[in-house]
């Protein structure tokens, strides 16, 4: 049991000391050298976890976008909002005010926020280990069931959704192309109740 401990602590220095150094030096200028030295662990031990500095990037993406959507949930779950376009634009907004407030943060995810709901590594930890009401996909289903709303394909749709976000979204806070992101909400939010089609 000890040892398992000691190993996820591993783990966790290697992923907080990579996204320190790919947030500061930028990953293409970050050694996997730097990365064990910085964490206090052996190089060898790196490769226990991680194929490349890439795929670490990767891991992190995706554990740092699926955190700010399963905070939205919780956020969400605090209101009384029965209107599935309401509740998603309840969490996209969510996202995208946590992603105004963090630009590091934002920089670093780029333009690859659905890493955290369709990279299906990390999509087969979390849906082991959390609550339905933790996971934007199902909330998705769940709402459309209830809400007799028909969608063809409601993860493709769901998917379009958050790539949609993710891209406009991060030319709109961080340049603010074509509009800065106060003025820009209205028409993301317009099109994503037409692509729910509620």
């Amino acid at each position: 049991m000890k040892k398992d401990i000691k190993e996820k602590d591993k783990e966790a220095r290697l992923l907080d000391t990579a996204y320190e150094l790919f947030t500061e030096k930028g990953i293409k200028d970050t050694s996997i050298q730097e990365i064990v030295d910085n964490a206090n662990v052996a190089k060898g031990t790196f490769y226990l976890y991680f194929k490349d500095k890439y795929e670490i990037r990767d891991i992190l993406i995706a554990k740092k976008s699926h955190k700010l959507f399963k905070d939205a949930l919780k956020e969400l779950r605090k209101n009384y909002i029965s209107n599935l376009s309401d509740q998603i634009i309840f969490v996209i907004n969510y996202v995208i005010n946590e992603l105004a407030k963090r630009p590091t943060l934002l920089k670093f995810i780029s333009k690859n926020l659905s890493l955290g709901i369709y990279n299906s590594n990390i999509r087969k930890i979390y849906e082991e280990n959390e609550n339905e009401e933790d996971n934007i996909y199902l909330l998705f289903l769940k709402g459309i069931e209830e809400s007799n709303v028909k969608i063809d394909n409601p993860e493709v749709t769901l998917y379009m959704i958050i790539e949609l976000v993710s891209s406009t979204c991060f030319n709109s806070i961080l340049y603010k192309e074509p509009l800065p992101i106060e003025e820009f909400k209205p028409y993301l939010y317009d099109t994503i109740r037409k692509l729910i089609g509620e």
